[in-house]
C-alpha cells in the first residue's frame, strides 16, 4: 500500500529531479498547492499572486522509505532558512513547505523541523506546515522535465545537476537501483 507526500522545496523542476531518484518512491508529480482552482496554472503560479506553492506529490511505499526519510533528503536538497526565495527564484510560489496528508504526517514532520532541520541548517527553519487541501497536477510539459530536457536547458545545467549529484552522493543507499 502505498502513501502521499506533498512538499514544495522551490522550482518544481528540482524537487522532482531528486525523489525520482530514491528507492521505494513509485512516482513524482509537479504540481501546485495552497491556492485556488482557478488560478492552478503555470503562469498564473509564476506571477506570485495566487498563494500556490510549485510542489512535487510523491508516491511512496512506506516498507521501502518511511516518510521522515523523505523529509531528510528534502532538508538536505533545498534552503528551508529563506522565505519565499530558492537561489535565484523567489516569491511565494518558491517557499519551503511541507502540506502534511494527516495528523501522522503533521506530527513527523514538526519532529523533524525541531530535530533534523534545524542540525542542518545555522539559521531559522521558516518552512510552512499546512495541511493538503487540494493538488493541482501541473501541465503535461513540466512532468520529467529534468529527465526530458536536462541539460539541453541551462537552469538544469547550473541549479538542477547539482541539487541531483548532491543527493545521489549524500543519500547513496537510498537510490534506486
Amino acid at each position: 500500500m502505498t502513501k502521499l507526500a506533498t512538499l514544495g522545496g522551490g522550482c518544481f523542476w528540482c524537487t522532482e529531479a531528486v525523489f525520482e531518484l530514491i528507492q521505494g518512491v513509485h512516482d513524482v508529480k509537479p504540481g501546485y498547492a495552497g491556492g485556488s482552482p482557478e488560478t492552478a496554472n503555470y503562469r498564473a503560479v509564476c506571477s506570485g499572486q495566487t498563494r500556490h506553492a510549485e510542489v512535487i506529490q510523491i508516491e511512496y511505499d512506506p516498507e521501502q522509505i518511511a516518510f521522515s526519510e523523505l523529509l531528510e533528503i528534502f532538508w538536505a536538497s533545498h534552503d528551508p532558512t529563506t522565505p519565499d526565495r530558492q537561489g535565484n527564484d523567489r516569491g511565494p510560489q518558491y517557499r519551503s513547505v511541507i502540506f502534511y496528508h494527516d495528523d501522522q504526517q503533521k506530527a513527523e514532520a514538526e519532529a523533524s523541523i525541531k530535530n533534523v532541520a534545524s542540525q542542518i541548517w545555522d539559521d531559522p527553519i521558516v518552512t510552512e506546515l499546512s495541511p493538503l487541501e487540494v493538488f493541482y497536477p501541473a501541465e503535461a510539459e513540466h512532468h520529467s522535465y529534468y529527465a526530458n530536457v536536462g541539460m539541453r536547458n541551462p537552469y538544469c545545467s547550473f541549479v538542477i545537476t547539482p541539487k541531483v549529484s548532491k543527493v545521489r552522493k549524500k543519500f547513496a543507499d537510498k537510490l534506486k537501483g
